[in-house]
């Protein structure tokens, strides 16, 4: 660590790099999270793209292995990673670059807290349609490198899918931009839906324009809950209608009781547009859930959503397992209903629309998990381990890919990034 110290503060000062002994608390638990030998890295805090620049290209030259994060808080996700010299943050990196309200979009540097970004929009009657886990402290750059959106997704899409532009720095140090700030904008590649949900093994983001959306005048949520079949036949009855849900979740009985539901499996949805529109689709799909013997109920709408998404936070920043997975969305009530007898202590919530899904534990054998991925894979989905424990992500292959493309996503990765400096082992297939 001496040798990089050194090369670095004569190469590019006044850049500050911290040791082991100077980081906080946090910053040390998700190192030691993430890496396998956490006090032997150096921790790099850019406060301009040039010296970032600078940075990435200096670790190129040295064949420095680097590890970029945001605020950290999604860096144990994937991946066990060893052999990093370098923890490259953009914490400093958090300007508004640009807020073009009547074009719907905003540009910033990728530092920025995604909590910080929704509040200077929202000031404008505007919102970000992406609802990331630890939404106040998670950065823009590290939203988009993992790809993490949730219930939103069901009505607003995914992350990619707001991107608009990108800059992002490249392993030799060089500076890339594609795209541009407005919606028509179609010249170039898509580099935008190439780096989603990259983990930052291709480039280290540095700006991003995405596309906002007005905040809806009304917001209220309808649970319905019971029997397992009936809940399937009106979640089916729901996504093949003409209703217009903003988000329509699966939950399993454990989740239903943190949120004081029914203890049984539910189906939450949520309605949001004008309060004439609301209320009819809340009529109708109050129907719906009579005609099939369903409880109904009516929570608040921002208790309910706060205490879901505290629910779902609070598991991201404890010791759980917790585990993306994803199902055909016609098997989504079925798989919920088999991974929760096989793990009866497990919380899960799977977005009924896109099959996707969250599922957290406390504790499991490696051994449940493969059992819970093979019902997952029978229904043409997977599950991958986003958190735990290094020793456990050990004992199994974290990202369960079973597809043909993973050649295509190492010469991807070798176009890129040659000597696999960017988050080495990270991603699928050790990438």
């Amino acid at each position: 660590m001496s040798t990089v110290l050194q090369t670095l503060e004569s190469a590019i000062a006044p850049v500050s790099v911290r040791t082991w002994d100077s980081l906080d608390a946090f910053q040390q638990a998700q190192l030691r999270r993430s890496l396998i030998h956490p006090d032997q890295v150096a921790w790099v805090s850019p406060s301009t793209v040039e010296e970032l620049s600078a940075i990435v290209a200096c670790a190129h030259r040295n064949q420095w292995k680097i590890l970029p994060c945001g605020h950290a808080t999604k860096l144990h996700w994937g991946g066990v990673i060893d052999s990093v010299a370098l923890v490259v943050s953009t914490e400093k990196l958090d300007r508004l670059i640009e807020h073009a309200q009547g074009d719907l979009t905003v540009t910033a540097e990728a530092g920025i807290s995604f909590g910080q970004l929704q509040s200077i929009v929202g000031k404008a009657g505007q919102f970000c349609a992406i609802d990331p886990v630890v939404s106040d402290r998670a950065t823009l750059g590290g939203v988009i490198a993992t790809g993490d959106s949730g219930s939103l997704r069901h009505r607003y899409n995914s992350v990619r899918d707001m991107l608009l532009g990108i800059t992002f720095v490249r392993s030799d140090g060089e500076i890339v931009k594609a795209g541009g700030r407005v919606v028509k904008n179609v010249a170039g590649y898509d580099l935008m839906k190439l780096l989603t949900g990259s983990y930052g093994t291709l480039g280290i983001l540095t700006e991003a324009t995405i596309r906002v959306c007005p905040i809806p005048s009304v917001s209220r949520a309808m649970v319905l809950s019971g029997d397992p079949s009936a809940l399937e036949e009106a979640t089916q009855t729901l996504l093949s209608s003409a209703l217009t849900p903003v988000s329509v979740d699966l939950l399993s009985n454990l989740i239903s009781e943190s949120l004081e539901l029914p203890k049984v499996s539910s189906l939450l949805v949520r309605f949001q547009s004008i309060a004439e529109s609301v209320e009819q689709q809340i009529a109708r799909l109050t129907e719906v859930g009579q005609a099939l013997n369903l409880e109904i109920s009516e929570p608040a709408d921002s208790d309910l959503w706060e205490r879901l998404t505290n629910q779902i936070n609070s598991s991201v920043q404890s010791d759980s397992i917790v585990c993306k997975i994803g199902v055909k969305p016609s098997e989504a009530v079925s798989v919920l209903n088999q991974i929760s007898a096989l793990l009866p202590t497990a919380e899960m919530l799977i977005h009924a629309g896109s099959g996707i899904g969250r599922l957290s534990i406390k504790e499991a054998r490696s051994t449940q998990l493969l059992e819970a991925r093979s019902i997952c894979e029978a229904r043409g989905g997977y599950l991958s381990v986003l958190q735990a424990s290094i020793e456990f992500k050990q004992q199994l292959e974290v990202w369960g890919y079973s597809g043909n493309a993973i050649g295509l996503m190492q010469q991807i990765k070798s176009r890129f990034d040659p000597q696999s400096l960017l988050s080495p082992h990270r991603f699928v297939g050790g990438i």
